[in-house]
């Protein structure tokens, strides 16, 4: 018998790890910089709310953390590196990269502009295809792999009926990126997957959470969806992402973890 399977709990052990969080002080990044920190990594945070970044880095430092922070969203090449840069400068190397950033647009395809469909295509396609390259380029040149995590939604996988065409297709594409780079990076060691959640709790979602009214809110038409019984909260993605990260998911690859309590199922 392994030494892992005698002592399990190695599996999940990422401590010392330096981790890159995008989007950091978004609903998913918060939760991974969270996670991860709680897991003894070593944490670079990157996003444009400089004022936000600087307050989450000092709740996690409170609490015994080791964090940096940049930034800097994944807008351009020179953006991207500059984040991988900023963490092989903190502390010499890469080892996890969480692509959280992104963005949403809602507007019916007959009413949207086409630059509304570009800015999200270029948030969440684009700018995780860069970050990814910038992480993946840095893993390469130091030889023993990495774990790169990218956020997809339910939305790629299903459609929706009101006007979630630039997010659905742009999450659709992010699938794509992580299925075709785990298959060109699986000779690298450099697992790359994606989480994808239904609605979970966030500043943004909250509503939703209060919104009671029998048979007739948003709320009802999801729960009536999910198998679970329950719209996600910030914990529920916790498992997932750490299960990505560790050397628990080494053999896997390429694939989409949907965290939906059985919402894509039905």
């Amino acid at each position: 018998m392994s030494a892992l399977l005698k002592s399990p709990q190695q599996l999940f052990d990422v401590a010392g790890k330096v981790a890159v969080v995008t989007g950091a002080t978004g609903a998913f990044g918060s939760v991974a910089a969270r996670v991860l920190s709680g897991a003894g990594c070593k944490l670079v945070l990157a996003g444009g709310n400089g004022d936000a970044l600087q307050a989450l880095a000092a709740d996690l430092q409170q609490d015994g953390g080791e964090v940096t922070s940049v930034q800097k969203r994944p807008n351009s090449t020179e953006d991207c590196e500059a984040i991988v840069a900023a963490a092989v400068g903190a502390y010499g190397r890469v080892d996890i990269l969480v692509v959280a950033s992104g963005m949403n647009d809602i507007g019916l395809v007959a009413e949207m502009d086409v630059s509304r469909f570009e800015n999200v295509m270029h948030a969440n396609v684009t700018g995780s295809w860069m970050m990814s390259q910038a992480a993946g380029l840095q893993m390469i040149e130091q030889g023993d792999g990495g774990k790169i995590v990218l956020v997809s939604s339910t939305r790629g996988e299903l459609g929706h009926p009101a006007g979630y065409s630039a997010y659905c297709s742009s999450k659709h594409a992010v699938n794509g990126i992580t299925k075709a780079l785990g298959c060109e990076w699986g000779k690298e060691r450099i697992t790359v997957n994606a989480i994808a959640p239904t609605v979970f709790r966030s500043e943004l979602t909250e509503w939703m959470f209060s919104d009671d009214e029998p048979g007739k809110s948003v709320r009802a038409g999801m729960l009536s969806r999910i198998p679970a019984g329950r719209l996600g909260e910030p914990e529920d993605l916790a498992g997932p992402l750490l299960f990505l990260v560790s050397p628990a998911s080494d053999f896997y690859t390429g694939h989409i973890l949907y965290a939906d309590g059985g919402y894509t199922a039905g």
